[in-house]
């Protein structure tokens, strides 16, 4: 969420400055305990550190900035606990999906400890204080609702923005880089990309075995996967999948590199689960890449009739259609462009500009003014700050 957190912040400064005066609040990670040398290397060293940043350290840094300013944007659900250090009438709380709150809504599906819930409990109630929820997709919304989790008046739809940098236009120097870190490819290669984590929900055991499908009739097909390394067990499966040298899995891309990943991509594929808007569907239309996502209510909402869907899980659904898709690139190049210029039409209607223009709309409501009053009073306009953490990492 971090991407989230600093394009809304660049997109304020450049936009809305008249109305909005922005600042990110994003507290420094203390690593007390992980530097003493037997506990640093300890897991649960880390975790006792997390828990008391997340739950100790931050809420008291909230806690002395909550009369500086008029709006409180927590950006991660999954920090929402923080606005129990804030007063809830001037919080506005962004919600990507409620995999977070898995381990309290479905526990018989989700099973974790006692602690562990009561954490999720407390975020849970966080997000619930909040004046304002917003949701990246109808989807997402529609199930915070369904719930009962929060009233309907409280919630606002504001879908992501792709950034300007996934574009189908060639970047010679992006493109040769990009080349160079998949580690000499075959020649002709017909690359499957995917952008990721490598959590349960992602459903990697299932990218795995289709990719080993379409090799028998593609055989030059290799998968190219961005994100967190593969654990044990899915490297298990792409070597009994023989992808053990059709595999190259890649972390820590900038934009540039990645949006290179994504134009010499022949397809990206989106198996997910559950998802919350599925950001890679639309980073990949935007570079004129073509996507098959599961057929999920979410990803249909975000990526339209521009993107193929199969049945989450269907393994020879998905083999299939990668097939027909993979024989229209090769035979059939005016439908493939076709394709590939629906998708980027698609693509162009999720903007940061929009993005932040809808945010400026939820906090004027909280403050009981509209937006055009305050590009008109810039000296009362709202100070908003992003209490912000995307990892525990810092």
């Amino acid at each position: 969420m971090d991407r989230v957190a600093s394009m809304l912040h660049e997109e304020l400064q450049r936009s809305h400055a008249c109305a909005i005066d922005a600042s990110m609040v994003c507290p420094p990670f203390a690593r007390r305990l992980t530097r003493v040398p037997l506990a640093g290397r300890a897991r649960a060293a880390f975790s006792a550190v997390r828990f008391m940043n997340r739950f100790w350290r931050y809420p008291r840094a909230l806690e002395r900035l909550k009369d500086e300013y008029d709006v409180f944007h927590i950006v991660d659900h999954s920090y929402a606990h923080l606005a129990h250090a804030l007063p809830g009438d001037r919080t506005v709380v962004t919600c990507h999906d409620l995999d977070a709150f898995r381990s309290v809504l479905e526990p018989e599906r989700e099973r974790r400890s006692s602690v562990f819930r009561a954490m999720t409990r407390k975020i849970l109630a966080g997000l619930q204080r909040a004046a304002r929820v917003t949701c990246d997709s109808t989807a997402v919304r529609n199930e915070l609702v369904g719930r009962g989790l929060v009233p309907a008046d409280r919630v606002t739809v504001v879908p992501l923005g792709v950034t300007r940098i996934f574009a189908p236009v060639p970047n010679p120097a992006c493109d040769r880089e990009a080349a160079a870190l998949l580690r000499s490819p075959l020649p002709g290669a017909s690359e499957i990309l995917h952008v990721g984590s490598t959590v349960p929900r992602k459903r990697i055991d299932v990218l795995l075995r289709i990719c080993a499908a379409v090799r028998n009739d593609f055989p030059d097909v290799r998968l190219v996967h961005v994100g967190d390394s593969l654990t044990p067990q899915q490297q298990r499966i792409a070597s009994d999948a023989g992808l053990a040298d059709r595999l190259v899995a890649v972390n820590g891309v900038h934009d540039p590199i990645l949006a290179a990943l994504y134009r010499r991509a022949a397809l990206v594929l989106l198996p997910s689960e559950r998802e919350g808007f599925g950001l890679p569907l639309v980073e990949a239309m935007a570079s004129g890449t073509p996507v098959v996502a599961s057929d999920l209510p979410v990803l249909r909402e975000v990526g339209g009739f521009a993107a193929e869907y199969c049945a989450a899980g269907d393994v020879d659904a998905w083999q299939a259609k990668v097939a027909a898709l993979l024989r229209e690139r090769r035979d059939n190049p005016a439908g493939w462009q076709q394709r590939r210029d629906s998708g980027c039409l698609r693509a162009s209607r999720f903007t940061w500009t929009q993005f932040a223009a809808s945010m400026v709309d939820v906090y004027a409501s909280v403050t009981g003014r509209s937006a055009e009053s305050l590009a008109l009073q810039r000296d009362s306009s709202p100070k908003v700050a992003r209490a912000f953490q995307a990892s525990d990492i810092r």
